[in-house]
């Protein structure tokens, strides 16, 4: 049975009745489970339109941990929750989830609420701001939908990006993931505190240039980012917590 973990002492959590924001990333190692899980783009629909507690949800695939690199062993579900309590019964006793997970080879949940929001996805901006930035982990996430005229610019930057975070020491947790394949991008990453997330984004480097870039170029016909609490976390990835490297250290 799974167990949801408080990032900070890694003990079973109580939870409250705010919104809370849920990524569950699942590995498929056999071609038959990645034919399976690929279908599950379309299928798995279904499921998640008919969860009335779910007020926005994005299936995602051929992600990878190089933001630039497609794996077709890794999926993702992203999901928006009432509450928290709701956010831990159905990811873990779902049908959809646990579907995924006995499919899967390993699965990883981690559980936020957010802090910061700009920015629309699909139209809206499906996170509401619940909770104040608080010493521990922190994650970002980004998601645009790239003008075709602009691909080619966009893929030329985002090796050289994904190579700078890749060898960022500070990073517990990084994937990147789409909804259509090359013109819609999410990047999600985990950071031990605010600083080092703040001095990745701000150094004079790859991501700093691109950035400027983007805005230049106006590359994006809609974009989004969110920075989120990380509340807690569920399953394993590599063959363990990527948090826990946190908790060691507190």
């Amino acid at each position: 049975m799974s167990i949801l973990r408080d990032t900070r002492s890694g003990k079973s959590t109580g939870v409250s009745a705010i919104q809370t924001v849920t990524l569950s990333v699942f590995r498929f190692d056999t071609i038959r489970a990645r034919v399976w899980a690929f279908a599950q783009m379309g299928f798995a629909r279904l499921d998640f339109h008919l969860m009335k507690r779910c007020s926005f949800w994005k299936l995602c695939g051929s992600g990878g941990e190089r933001f630039a690199t497609a794996d077709p062993r890794i999926y993702a579900i992203l999901a928006v929750w009432d509450d928290a309590e709701t956010a831990r019964r159905t990811t873990e006793d779902a049908r959809i989830y646990r579907r995924w997970r006995r499919h899967a080879v390993e699965d990883y949940t981690l559980f936020l609420q957010a802090t910061q929001v700009r920015g629309h996805w699909s139209g809206r901006t499906p996170f509401r701001v619940t909770d104040k930035a608080a010493p521990g982990p922190l994650a970002a996430l980004t998601r645009a939908t790239i003008r075709p005229s602009r691909l080619a610019k966009f893929w030329r930057r985002a090796p050289e990006i994904s190579d700078v975070i890749g060898t960022n020491p500070d990073v517990l947790f990084k994937i990147g993931i789409g909804e259509v394949p090359v013109l819609h991008q999410i990047t999600f990453s985990v950071w031990p505190d605010a600083g080092s997330m703040a001095r990745f984004a701000r150094r004079d480097g790859p991501h700093a240039r691109a950035v400027r870039a983007v805005r230049a170029g106006d590359w994006f016909r809609e974009e989004l980012y969110a920075r989120f609490r990380v509340t807690g976390s569920r399953g394993t990835w590599a063959g363990s917590d990527p948090l826990s490297q946190y908790r060691d250290a507190v």
